[in-house]
């Protein structure tokens, strides 16, 4: 029984460096591959030239629901739309995996809303020092969002579960 227990926890590290490495892909390339030399070219040029670097985060959004709202207004697009739903749907992974990789399996609602914002801050500042997109405030909170929906996700199914178990052991102590 143990050994079943740790196998699927090294399926479930194994799957969630798999998420990672896909989100990555999405989030920082835009699901194109960049070399390493591109990438230190691209830090060098920005951390050499602070200009630049500031240019970048200027021409970021610092204004929460702007996005969102424009995002929603031209829903017409499918860039509109994938910006919107694919921000969320992109971390509810996230959300998922951090409660079952957490120790008996009992991260709070608040440890999953600090490190679901922690990374996509991360890939937002990756981004800027990159020069491989902007600086968007609602990006965290869309992403942020999707941690959070996927811990609720979690948390429904395991309370599911929870109680169809109880009425299966209620229902045979009634029928003995």
């Amino acid at each position: 029984m143990k050994k079943k227990i740790v196998m699927n926890n090294m399926i479930i590290l194994a799957l969630f460096v798999f998420y990672i490495y896909v989100l990555l892909r999405i989030i920082l390339f835009k699901f194109r591959w960049r070399d390493m030399t591109f990438l230190w070219q691209q830090l060098q040029r920005n951390l050499g030239n602070p200009d630049h670097l500031m240019y970048q985060l200027q021409s970021g959004n610092f204004i929460p629901f702007q996005t969102i709202v424009i995002n929603i207004q031209s829903l017409s697009g499918w860039h509109d739309f994938s910006n919107l739903i694919g921000n969320i749907v992109a971390f509810i992974p996230l959300g998922i995996f951090l409660i079952l990789l957490s120790k008996d399996r009992g991260m709070s609602f608040i440890g999953v809303l600090a490190r679901s914002l922690c990374l996509s801050l991360s890939l937002e500042c990756f981004q800027v020092f990159f020069s491989l997109g902007i600086f968007d405030v609602d990006d965290l909170l869309l992403n942020t969002s999707g941690g959070l929906l996927g811990y609720g996700a979690i948390k429904l199914c395991r309370r599911l579960i929870e109680n169809t178990s109880n009425l299966v052991q209620e229902r045979d102590m009634v029928e003995k």
